[in-house]
């Protein structure tokens, strides 16, 4: 077995030996990752992803007897998101450099508090690049996540944000005086639209379009700047309820989005705004409704508004002080509503706007870093199951409050 081996590395030196010298491989294999454990505190019943440590919004009262029951104090604690990852760069082909990176984190497979955590992917892609030009093809950022505020939450500031990882092609072509022109086809598999069967990358699949991003970036100093608009364009239903005719239900949504950075010694600013058409399938507090019906018995559907805007600012190395401010506004669909209206899985459709509040402070020894927060997020309800007819809570409206207590300890290697 050993002869075996030996023989196959000496062949294998032996092919590189026999390649030009511009194709001769020169990998480099960089792991990382880090141990990471969260204990969080809420005040009451909540919206959250796995074992309640992505936080989205408070739960609406739940009220019997004139009592809360959503009004509870919950605590967990877990070390589920702790992460690794390799980096292999350093090949080159004529000129050509070729990277990838692979990423995953144990932030799967349990229910609540209950269950075994498991290894999950959260990003697998590989980069080419030269000169002006560099492609992206696997799982990567979404275009317009990729930007995320300074708090070590694991939510990033979602949903006041755009969060996904999600499969794509990204082309970035660099303008000269610091400008980017960057181009992608994206997919969906995580975080997915809403929809007749719920939350699901079908309606994409049958819609046979990608998502399309588009956007320009220019990096001066220590300024960076974004603008782009997102396009999606999908296929809520392809059979009618019957599952033996053919339909032609279709929705296209457009969503701009801006985002601003500027950093200088210790201090840092950043902040992004979205007008999202729909937009569940970025996280965000979303979705649409059907408008009409048409005579072949296809419908037509009309997606809600929101505006999403959040700010961050810090300062500081060894002891850095983190400020998050976040807003979010529903204006309800774009046309009146005939039909059901397909909402956000991780949000109510009768919520009208919400805001958030975050400062932190985080000391930093070498490769450990200890985290305290305080998040604040409340929620403008209106009555439970009710909305116009443009999607939008506008009766009962009343506020929920969650207070969120926080701290985290990570070693980074």
């Amino acid at each position: 077995m050993i002869k075996k081996i030996i023989a196959v590395a000496a062949l294998a030196l032996a092919c590189a030996s026999g390649l030009p010298a511009q194709d001769k491989p020169s990998i480099q294999f960089k792991p990382y990752g880090f141990v990471r454990n969260y204990l969080v505190i809420d005040s009451r019943e909540s919206v959250y992803g796995t074992e309640d440590f992505f936080y989205y919004v408070p739960k609406d009262r739940n009220l019997v007897g004139g009592t809360d029951l959503n009004q509870q104090t919950t605590v967990s604690f877990g070390a589920i998101t702790s992460r690794l990852g390799l980096d292999v760069v350093g090949y080159q082909v004529n000129g050509l450099s070729i990277s990838a990176k692979i990423e995953a984190d144990f932030y799967a497979g349990v229910s609540g508090v209950t269950g075994t955590a498991l290894l999950r992917l959260r990003q697998a892609f590989l980069s080419l690049s030269k000169d002006s030009f560099s492609l992206k093809v696997g799982q990567a950022w979404h275009p317009m996540a990729a930007d995320m505020p300074h708090i070590f939450s694991l939510n990033t500031g979602a949903p006041f944000g755009p969060f996904s990882r999600t499969p794509e092609v990204v082309a970035d072509f660099k303008l000269g005086s610091g400008f980017t022109l960057t181009a992608a086809a994206i997919w969906q598999m995580q975080y997915t639209s809403a929809g007749p069967s719920g939350a699901s990358a079908d309606y994409i699949k049958y819609g046979g379009i990608p998502e399309l991003y588009l956007g320009l970036s220019l990096k001066q100093g220590g300024f960076t700047g974004r603008v782009g608009v997102d396009m999606l364009s999908i296929k809520p239903r392809h059979l009618d309820a019957t599952g033996t005719r053919k339909v032609s239900d279709r929705i296209t949504t457009f969503s701009p989005f801006l985002y601003a950075e500027y950093t200088k010694d210790l201090f840092s600013v950043k902040a992004k705004t979205i007008f999202a058409q729909a937009g569940e399938h970025m996280n965000l507090n979303g979705g649409y409704g059907v408008s009409g019906i048409d005579a072949d018995g296809s419908w037509r559907y009309s997606p809600t508004r929101n505006s999403s805007t959040w700010i961050s600012l810090t300062y500081g190395k060894k002891v850095q002080g983190v400020l998050f401010a976040g807003y979010v506004r529903n204006f309800g669909t774009k046309d009146a509503l005939v039909g059901d209206l397909y909402f956000s899985k991780n949000s109510f459709s009768n919520m009208n706007r919400m805001f958030r509040v975050t400062p932190e402070i985080m000391f930093n020894w070498g490769k450990l870093t200890l985290g305290l927060e305080y998040e604040m997020t409340g929620v403008q309800y209106g009555s439970f199951g009710q909305h116009d007819n443009y999607g939008l809570a506008t009766e009962g409206l009343h506020w929920v409050v969650n207070h969120r207590f926080q701290a985290m300890l990570r070693y980074t290697f």
